[in-house]
């Protein structure tokens, strides 16, 4: 199935989550959503205003998040997302592997677990602290034992509080202008050429909603995503260089 006909199907079904939310009074959520089904779910927001909506990935710094449809002010009631973190540690930190977000990751999956049932993945430090469905949360307590060769236990709580002040590194860049292209070009290091292909491909994204708009002029805070590539909040001018350049500030995420 085409990866348009896929998006049109899921349009459809969260228009009929909306619907029953509605009807039934019931607060109704989606799996876990990447950023090109979210920007699917923009296509119809205004469709699906009337009954309510919100998203939510279980911290400010995940990228995919689950849509709830309902809110407190229609319905009369509040639910909260059926959201589980955990916490993946090896059984021996000190002979431990350096794991990476794809090793973990990919431990999960080769238990069968299907991908919308599992948010954002963080690691650190040879852990990662994993959002997923409450649905899969005891099964993956009991199941996840090994990433790579790695010995790992798998447990409830993971450390939220981490998450809420991003793991970044300060950079300079020295450029002709915050246009967000020549910032890309220049951060990842890419041929202007390149840089547009990325635009034209939809693979970039600001505050979550896909950008084809290359000469868009970057604000402070905006947080971009570039698949393939990373993520980065821009931080804003720091001056100008003796040839004329803007020096800027990026916050990259490691």
């Amino acid at each position: 199935m085409s990866d348009d006909k896929e998006l049109l199907l899921l349009q459809k079904r969260l228009l009929e989550l909306a619907q029953r939310s509605y009807n039934n009074n019931i607060y109704t959520f989606t799996s876990f959503l990447g950023l090109s089904e979210q920007q699917a779910f923009y296509g119809i927001q205004r469709e699906v205003e009337y009954a309510g909506y919100s998203m939510e990935g279980g911290s400010p710094l995940c990228e995919r998040k689950m849509i709830r449809f309902g809110a407190p002010d229609i319905l009369g009631y509040e639910e909260t997302y059926p959201i589980k973190c955990l916490r993946v540690v090896p059984q021996a930190p000190k002979f431990a592997e350096s794991l990476s977000h794809r090793d973990f990751l990919g431990a999960i999956m080769n238990l069968g677990i299907e991908r919308d049932t599992v948010g954002d993945i963080f690691v650190e430090d040879k852990e990662a602290v994993v959002f997923c469905l409450d649905s899969i949360a005891e099964y993956l307590i009991e199941n996840l034992e090994q990433v790579r060769r790695t010995r790992v236990k798998c447990m409830a709580g993971g450390m939220i509080e981490k998450l809420r002040s991003p793991v970044t590194e300060e950079i300079s860049l020295s450029v002709p202008s915050a246009r967000i292209d020549t910032v890309v070009s220049k951060l990842y290091n890419v041929a202007r050429s390149q840089s547009l292909e990325l635009f034209r491909g939809g693979r970039v994204y600001v505050n979550g909603r896909l950008t084809e708009n290359n000469s868009y002029t970057m604000k402070i805070g905006d947080m971009v995503t570039v698949r393939g590539f990373g993520r980065f909040i821009y931080a804003g001018e720091q001056g100008q260089t003796r040839k004329g350049k803007i020096r800027i500030g990026v916050e990259v995420y490691r």
